[in-house]
């Protein structure tokens, strides 16, 4: 395959909803997927992958592991035929890996052009983010942008909700949810404005362009400000300009992108949170290299508050 999406597949609802979130994502994308599941060292059956070609396994029923037997063959095999049966053309691969989760699914990440892995979501988030979760340290460590999906997304969530009148097999045809592009005017960075505008793009969705900013508190003096001038007002028109200066040479490159913009008070995972409520897709960054804050606080707060999928962009 040119380009690849993957996906991590453990026999959760959650799995099962990134794998079907993933399917869509390679299709909008013209790319095959990849189902990675780890199974942990060990005695058990050999690793087994599906053949590397659109639609069922030849020869092959519909419920039964190609290796006639193992909870990991069992549980890649149901989620390779479910995709398969929602996305007939889709060029699909399933394959089992022996290690444990964190380096197998870092591994594909290194393959892939984005993973997309099953989130705990609303009100248990604090439980699969924890210290020590795998989709905490994938999305901290991984190459590539991370998708999280909780369980019950499906097709249908993404888009508007459709007019009276229109067939449940129609919903697709309706207009997409907006895009919510989070973005750090002091550090902006290509790769995250690339990610949000391609997403954008691809549905044919607005964009929103989020960026949270502290302000000082009433009465507070900022120096060489006017005396009786409000200090929050200028910190906030200062970062507006900054995130149009930011957008400018993007909107020029996509200029079928409808975009807009706010500027919001407060810490960025709440301020994103709230500006996501009711979106697509959120699209947030994370800082690597050496001293790099790593995903911080940002990522498990609009993970934990967003109904949305979630992608952690990584960047310089």
């Amino acid at each position: 395959m040119l380009s690849s999406v993957a996906a991590g597949i453990d026999g959760s609802r959650e799995g099962l909803a990134a794998a079907h979130w993933a399917a869509q994502e390679a299709v909008r994308r013209g790319a095959g997927l990849v189902l990675v599941h780890a199974r942990p060292d060990g005695p058990g059956p050999a690793p087994q992958s599906s053949p590397d070609v659109p639609g069922p396994a030849p020869h092959t029923p519909p419920h039964t592991p190609p290796d006639g037997g193992g909870r990991t063959a069992r549980v890649l095999h149901e989620a390779a035929v479910s995709v398969r049966a929602a996305h007939p053309g889709l060029e699909v691969a399933a394959r089992e890996e022996t290690g444990a989760p964190v380096p197998v699914l870092l591994a594909a990440a290194g393959r892939a052009d984005v993973l997309v892995l099953g989130s705990l979501g609303l009100g248990r988030a604090a439980r699969g983010w924890g210290t020590g979760s795998v989709a905490r340290q994938v999305a901290g460590r991984s190459p590539c942008p991370v998708v999280l999906v909780r369980a019950g997304r499906c097709a249908a969530d993404e888009h508007l909700p459709a007019v009276d009148g229109v067939a449940p097999d129609e919903i697709p045809e309706t207009p997409y949810r907006t895009v919510v592009l989070g973005l750090d005017v002091t550090h902006p960075c290509d790769d995250v404005l690339a990610f949000g505008f391609e997403a954008a793009r691809r549905r044919g969705a607005d964009l929103l362009a989020v960026h949270a900013v502290t302000v000082p508190p009433p009465g507070a003096s900022a120096p060489g400000a006017e005396q009786g001038a409000d200090p929050g007002t200028d910190v906030v028109a200062a970062r507006e300009g900054a995130l149009a200066a930011a957008l400018r040479p993007w909107c020029e490159k996509y200029p079928a992108v409808a975009v807009t913009t706010a500027v919001v008070p407060g810490p960025a995972g709440a301020g994103l949170a709230r500006a996501a409520a009711g979106a697509g897709l959120l699209v947030v960054g994370r800082r690597t290299g050496s001293g790099a804050p790593g995903s911080g606080a940002v990522v498990p707060e609009v993970v934990q508050h967003v109904a949305a999928p979630v992608a952690v962009v990584p960047h310089p």
